[in-house]
């Protein structure tokens, strides 16, 4: 999807994934001691502006200018700094381990370059460092509750457990949920979470 596409949808008063932190991200974040963090893809900042309230130093991209705009004006309404980079996933790049953590919040990308994004962010993440990881799982094509409407670029387990092959100590799970997030995301949907270390 363009950025014309995620311009379009963030270039409205309201934010249309909400404000406050994904699920996974609230239940795991807080039990994790606090370092530097990366956020691809983080649209309109609420995991950003999350990690930041706990202390964590934030590094966000994403190729929306408008998703950009609206997460530093909720950085600045919560009283929190993070760094949010106007960037697509081929164009960001940054230090080989330089990253605690890695959070990957239904960040859906073209199945041809998936495994080589998803190997790329992997190298910018520390020995010892967490992947966080939850979007939309294949089964999530015959609901009408958000994700894309291309099934190759919605996540099995076998995709995922091979895209992050190096990852010790890999769960992943799929279960189904019932979402109320925003103004796209409602309803039952088919859900793949995975946690991991390097």
């Amino acid at each position: 999807m363009s950025n014309n596409f995620w311009d379009q949808r963030y270039a409205v008063d309201t934010y249309v994934y909400g404000t406050e932190p994904n699920d996974f991200i609230a239940e795991e974040l807080p039990n994790m001691p606090a370092g530097k963090i990366l956020f691809p893809g983080e649209g309109e900042g609420r995991n950003a502006v999350f990690a930041a309230r706990l202390g964590w130093e934030v590094t966000a991209f994403d190729s929306s200018a408008e998703g950009k705009a609206k997460a530093e004006r909720l950085a600045l309404a919560k009283g929190v700094r993070i760094n949010y980079l106007l960037a697509s996933f081929e164009e960001a790049n940054f230090p080989l381990q330089s990253f605690d953590a890695i959070a990957l919040i239904y960040t859906h990308i073209p199945a041809a370059v998936r495994r080589g994004y998803h190997q790329k962010l992997m190298s910018y993440l520390k020995p010892g460092g967490q992947l966080i990881l939850e979007g939309f799982a294949k089964a999530q094509i015959n609901n009408n509750t958000g994700g894309p409407k291309d099934i190759n670029m919605l996540w099995s387990k076998e995709e995922l457990a091979n895209d992050f092959a190096e990852l010790s100590t890999l769960e992943i799970r799929e279960i189904e949920k019932e979402l109320e997030v925003g103004l796209f995301h409602q309803g039952k949907a088919a859900i793949i979470r995975a946690i991991a270390t390097k």
